[in-house]
């Protein structure tokens, strides 16, 4: 299944949600915050993800986190 700059593929990764296009998990760009890390050098260091990929990733974070129709059928 492809959600924009996302891709969830059982032959991709063994289905870990990814980057479209590439093979780097999504989880990575948030392990680079949760690390100290900036957009950039996650960026310099998977060349791979382009930067309107990594905000559209943000973007759909944000929205799920801030939207409380989607937190109750996501978490509730």
């Amino acid at each position: 299944m492809k959600y924009g700059a996302v891709t969830i593929d059982p032959e991709t990764m063994g289905g870990t949600p990814v980057f479209t296009g590439t093979r780097v998990p999504i989880q990575t760009l948030f392990d680079y915050f949760e690390g100290g890390e900036m957009l950039e050098e996650f960026l310099d260091d998977f060349p791979s993800v382009t930067k309107t990929q990594a905000i559209a990733v943000l973007e759909m974070a944000k929205k799920t986190i801030t939207t409380e129709k989607v937190l109750n059928e996501t978490f509730a």
